[in-house]
């Protein structure tokens, strides 16, 4: 088995760091390049795991498993989105202030034959009320930038962090338990 290859469909530095934490390395990394737009009245549950899917299926290949993952940050019904700019940053702060949200980690392996299996992992995450110079200061250090719902957990937004119900690694952007599963049933050699 140890000569199993995986390709990890991710260019997140996170996501490699929390593979390591399973004792595995992958073969290759690439980033999947797929349209990342939501459906028309796409709920979150299934955009989290129709973009890990296409992510893995994106990136197919015959000698190797593909692992992908996507994490979303929702509330209600409505996706949060990747913070590419400030102004999107500050808006997805100001609106988890003092309120609950779900995040939605999907992880997904292709097989070598074409089998393709998922899991979701499904946390509540609660801000404390945010002031306005916290806001400032979060937004300042930059740890936002590419993040869904414009927080990076890893980093200084755990301070902000109320409480948390479910998987601090899904939050960072791979729910270790169900990544190790997907890894266990397909044979990868795992403690």
């Amino acid at each position: 088995m140890s000569d199993m290859k995986l390709v990890l469909a991710s260019a997140s530095p996170r996501r490699r760091e929390l593979l390591a934490r399973l004792g595995i390395e992958p073969s290759e990394i690439a980033a999947a390049e797929i349209d990342e737009t939501p459906g028309p009245n796409e709920r979150p549950k299934d955009y989290a795991i129709r973009m890990a899917r296409e992510k893995a299926m994106a990136l197919a290949r015959a000698d190797a498993h593909v692992l992908a993952g996507d994490t979303v940050v929702s509330m209600g019904r409505r996706i949060l989105p990747k913070a590419e700019d400030l102004d999107t940053a500050q808006a997805c702060l100001q609106a988890l202030s003092s309120r609950r949200h779900l995040v939605l980690s999907s992880v997904a392996l292709r097989y070598p034959d074409g089998t393709l299996r998922h899991k979701l992992n499904e946390t509540v995450v609660r801000f404390k009320a945010l002031e306005p110079a916290e806001i400032a200061a979060y937004l300042d250090s930059g740890e936002w930038h590419g993040k869904a719902g414009g927080y990076a957990i890893q980093g200084t937004a755990e301070g902000l962090v109320q409480w948390i119900r479910g998987s601090h690694s899904a939050v960072m952007g791979l729910p270790l338990f169900e990544t190790r599963a997907l890894l266990r049933s397909a044979g990868f050699p795992l403690g």
